[in-house]
């Protein structure tokens, strides 16, 4: 098998000179059903650029340049956004869509730039020697699902041979990610599972959550994403479903999604990759140079919500990955092919976070060419519906490997053959 031929347009974009500005195109959705969440990761994502800077003067002397592009969380609409800004200088896409995602990894591919679908998009993507431009660091959703799997096993003292386990998810490629993880791990551990899929934008949930009262799941499992996940913890709600039995994947752990349901949302359950609040030294920055300096993104209002810090954490690694860049090539300009470089090499210690002003948000892991995915380690959230707060309610823990590497490297191989590509590190 031979590898797939640059093109003409990657060639231009690696050969070229490097941009004036470091540019991050921001590939966001402030309108449609999905808008409540994705403001704040977009705010979140910008503020910190805008952060660095007004307080550093950019990342190594260089100024950050974001361009964003409103994609609805619609799938045509994205590739147009990539179209009409890769050609500013772009260096990396972070398109908050699994179909974005899925569409543009071929276009990316070719042109050059990398692609960091952080927690979503095609999962066999940590596949680095298959994936050269496409990174899911620091976990994926193969990951998500193990680790929901993980928790039921602990509250059940690692036996759940004679459970139900229902996963309610967007049917999209973005909630059919799951399924076979959960399938894989049902003939590991005997569950039983059954899938209750809910058609965009996901606001009529009425017939699953009937079928959920009746068949009487022992815990619930949901891939949901904007008004999904309000109507449906509102919907369990209805139907009296213990909450601390529900769990949702990083995507279904927001306020929004938890706030409308008021006082019953309570002890609901959300899987993260990272820590939560505000209680960071770099919250008290973002207010000082950006909200309060009137260069906030969106109304300066969300600092500190689940997805503003996600958004926020996404910037933060995007912009450490230039950094290393940077230091690997002794240029303070990057083509795209360097920032890609960077993000293969990228390592984030405890040491770095906490200089970055947030110490213990997110677990250590590094990059390397075979692996584009971290080390996939992940976290439980609950709600605190009185405190109106999410917390943790462990450690970070890892996926079941055993079950997930096969996966992977069938999937991704599977890839390389469709694709004429010769796995193997640039």
């Amino acid at each position: 098998m031979k590898k797939v031929l640059v093109s003409a347009v990657a060639a231009a974009l690696v050969a070229g000179p490097a941009a004036a500005d470091l540019v991050f195109p921001d590939l966001s959705y402030r309108t449609g059903p999905y808008a409540a969440n994705g403001i704040p990761f977009s705010d979140g994502y910008q503020d910190y650029m805008t952060l660095l800077n007004e307080r550093d003067g950019g990342i190594g002397g260089e100024m950050i340049k974001v361009i964003e592009c409103e994609t609805g969380y619609n799938t045509e609409k994205g590739v147009e956004c990539y179209e009409a800004t890769k050609g500013e200088g772009a260096l990396l896409y972070q398109p908050l869509s699994t179909g974005i995602t899925y569409q543009l990894i071929p276009k990316a591919t070719a042109d050059g730039i990398p692609v960091h679908s952080m927690g979503y998009g095609r999962t066999s993507a940590k596949n680095g020697e298959v994936f050269h431009n496409i990174f899911n660091y620091p976990a994926n959703y193969w990951d998500g699902a193990s680790h929901a799997i993980t928790q039921i096993l602990n509250e059940n003292e690692g036996d759940i041979a004679d459970l139900k386990i229902a996963l309610v998810y967007h049917n999209s490629a973005y909630g059919k990610e799951p399924i076979r993880t959960l399938e894989e791990l049902s003939k590991k551990h005997g569950y039983e599972l059954s899938l209750l899929p809910v058609d965009s934008p996901g606001q009529e949930q009425k017939s699953q959550w009937l079928q959920i009262r009746r068949e009487r799941p022992d815990y619930v499992i949901m891939w949901g994403w904007g008004v999904m996940n309000q109507v449906a913890i509102q919907e369990a709600v209805n139907i009296r479903y213990p909450m601390d039995h529900f769990i949702g994947i990083w995507w279904s752990g927001s306020e929004n999604d938890v706030l409308p349901a008021g006082e019953a949302a309570d002890g609901y359950k959300a899987l993260t990759f990272h820590n939560l609040g505000s209680d960071y030294p770099v919250y008290d920055d973002l207010k000082k140079y950006v909200v309060d300096a009137g260069k906030a993104a969106g109304a300066g209002d969300q600092l500190g919500t689940a997805l503003y810090s996600r958004g926020m954490y996404a910037a933060m690694l995007a912009t450490e990955a230039a950094r290393t860049a940077q230091d690997m090539f002794d240029t303070k300009a990057l083509t795209p092919a360097q920032m890609r470089d960077g993000m293969e090499n990228l390592e984030m210690t405890e040491a770095k976070m906490a200089a970055l002003g947030l110490p213990n948000f997110g677990p250590e892991f590094k990059v390397t060419c075979s692996n584009h995915g971290g080390d996939g380690l992940g976290a439980v959230a609950q709600w605190d519906a009185k405190a109106r707060e999410w917390s943790l309610i462990t450690d970070y823990f890892p996926a079941d490997e055993e079950v997930l590497n096969p996966l992977i490297t069938a999937d991704s191989m599977a890839f390389a053959e469709e694709n004429n590509i010769t796995p193997g590190c640039m």
